[in-house]
């Protein structure tokens, strides 16, 4: 079931959001060559908790931290680790839901350690615009394929990367995954159409090569996903709104970027 949210359920949302893009701006400081990805870790997941947050994904699945951490052709739902070491020109992506006061929030960022290659720097700038371009069709009368298929023309027919399929966007709010489903390919005209109070996350993973993943396993036989090829994988989420001025990003980090989306 679709719940359409109030103005009021979509402001303590927005609430949620400007803590978990704290997070997100200040790991910006952190993340460096020779960090390992469980400071990470321990960074958010204090923050989160300090300022009255809890962390949505401990315990969500059996899954143990506040963030999942994935680095260069890591695609979604690895773990913090205390002997992964950060090393110039990786690329990580942190993800993140927090849950402020009962309203959920939830974004995911890629960060460049060091200095990173053209390819992978060009992988970033493409999977960034991807998102804008999906955010840019999370308008009332819409449906959800125009959102998928706007993203998956960029990626794959202009830039000739990998629009992965298996893992897709979402509903959220009351819980951290809820309807629609929001996948970042598909047909424009196609699907749900979009209505006020909508609230939904826009997560497009880039691929460098096949938008084709694998799945690999944890010494605890926690499975997460890699690239199909082991080229590096990209990442840029926003939980938004749709309302009738249109999609209200509620996860931003840059006021100034986001401006006509706030």
């Amino acid at each position: 079931m679709i719940t359409l949210k109030s103005p009021r359920e979509i402001e303590g949302m927005r609430r949620s959001g400007a803590l978990l893009a704290a997070v997100h701006q200040h790991l910006q400081k952190i993340i460096k060559p020779g960090i390992s990805s469980w400071e990470i870790e321990a960074f958010a997941d204090k923050y989160i908790t300090d300022h009255g947050g809890v962390p949505s994904e401990k315990g969500f699945e059996g899954y143990k931290y506040a963030t999942c951490v994935c680095v260069n052709d890591e695609v979604a739902h690895a773990t913090p680790r205390k002997d992964l070491i950060l090393r110039n020109g990786d690329i990580v992506k942190v993800d993140m839901t927090v849950s402020l006061d009962g309203y959920q929030s939830d974004s995911c960022w890629a960060y460049a350690v060091g200095e990173v290659s053209p390819e992978i720097k060009h992988l970033m700038e493409v999977t960034h615009k991807a998102l804008y371009l999906g955010i840019d069709q999370a308008i009332i009368g819409n449906r959800i394929g125009d959102i998928g298929h706007a993203i998956q023309e960029y990626v794959e027919t202009e830039n000739g990367m990998g629009d992965v399929r298996e893992l897709i966007g979402h509903g959220i709010q009351p819980t951290m995954h809820e309807a629609p489903n929001v996948p970042h390919y598909g047909e424009a005209g196609k699907g749900l159409r979009l209505k006020e109070g909508m609230t939904i996350t826009i997560e497009p993973m880039v691929n460098l090569g096949t938008w084709q993943i694998k799945t690999k396993v944890m010494k605890d036989n926690w499975e997460y996903y890699v690239s199909g090829d082991g080229t590096p994988s990209c990442q840029y989420e926003h939980t938004l709104a749709v309302t009738k001025e249109g999609p209200k990003i509620l996860t931003s980090q840059d006021p100034e970027f986001d401006a006509k989306y706030l």
